[in-house]
């Protein structure tokens, strides 16, 4: 029984690793030309206010209506579907770090912005990927 318990803790703190890890990782490697985006979206303006000391809940508000935005294009424009492992990874990053932001917010507000600044990367990333595909869309 014991041993059960120990190697279902250990294959869960290792499936944890693996996720954060991988986010990481995909977010260091992705490329965005943050001069590309409409200035509608406001993740780009996000990340400088953060850089600046802004506050933290209207920021957390703007990427919050930024994330509602682009899953309202993916979910109801033909051909903008982010099908890749990818991309359902870093959607669910992005709601991992929104509770990891309100978790810390008022505990600790360094942490707070290191959530809200991976959230506006998050945001940039499916974006582009969003946008390489309306592109291909288009092309084809």
């Amino acid at each position: 029984m014991v041993a059960s318990v120990l190697i279902i803790g250990f294959s869960l703190i290792l499936l944890v690793y693996w996720f954060r890890y991988s986010c990481l990782l995909l977010l260091r490697n992705s490329t965005v030309d943050a001069e590309m985006f409409d200035q509608r979206f406001g993740f780009s303006a996000v990340r400088e206010q953060l850089n600046a000391g802004a506050s933290l809940d209207p920021l957390h508000q703007t990427l919050a209506r930024d994330y509602r935005l682009l899953t309202y294009l993916i979910g109801h424009a033909a051909g903008l579907n982010l099908t890749r492992l990818e991309d359902r990874l870093l959607v669910i990053d992005y709601k991992v770090m929104q509770y990891y932001f309100r978790i810390t917010k008022s505990a600790a507000p360094a942490q707070a912005r290191r959530a809200l600044t991976e959230m506006a990367t998050i945001l940039e990333v499916l974006a582009q990927r969003i946008r390489e595909n309306a592109a291909a869309e288009a092309q084809a």
